[in-house]
């Protein structure tokens, strides 16, 4: 996925321990054997992103009292990427019988089965999913409004992540800069 390699790009010139820091790629079986269980396909992009990193932290670094595990500090301060282990922990977590999340408001749902979730905050309260209908990129937030169609997909929202960086980088971000090779954020 080019908007991913582009966003990795930009991390590994910019933010090299950061970037050394993200573990390598998911395999085809891993993502069979997450689909199995999730009862539902990948999108083409989530796929392919997971294909390229999985953000999985290691078992030894993980935290049971933590909702979510992934790389704090990235794409932001308050939420991380997912990696498979993560998104299948999530999506259980999300998933309700009749497909969506209150039952009495189907075309306004605060969750649906369909949508797999690929960021998240620690605990599982606030993130960002993708649709395996559309593959459109949506976000959801406990006590919050549901958004659907965000971005147009997970590559759009990939463009998004790499300005954010290139304006860390250039000085321009208010809240974050680059201190030894991290994203540090105040």
């Amino acid at each position: 996925m080019e908007s991913w390699s582009r966003v990795m790009g930009l991390l590994r010139r910019y933010a090299p321990a950061d970037h050394a820091d993200l573990p390598g790629p998911a395999t085809e079986e891993m993502l069979a054997a997450a689909e199995e269980r999730m009862g539902l396909s990948l999108p083409r992009d989530l796929r392919a992103w997971l294909l390229q990193n999985n953000l999985d932290l290691p078992e030894e670094d993980a935290d049971d009292d933590v909702a979510c595990r992934g790389f704090a500090g990235f794409p932001d301060e308050g939420s991380f990427f997912l990696g498979v282990r993560a998104m299948e922990g999530l999506y259980a977590n999300r998933f309700v019988p009749g497909g969506f999340d209150p039952p009495d408001r189907p075309d306004d749902p605060f969750w649906r089965n369909e949508w797999i979730p690929f960021l998240s905050d620690q605990d599982g309260w606030a993130g960002k999913f993708v649709d395996v209908r559309d593959g459109r990129v949506g976000r959801w937030s406990v006590g919050g409004t549901t958004i659907t169609g965000e971005y147009a997909s997970l590559a759009h929202y990939f463009d998004s992540v790499a300005r954010t960086l290139t304006r860390i980088a250039e000085g321009e971000h208010p809240v974050c800069e680059v201190v030894e090779g991290r994203l540090v954020w105040s």
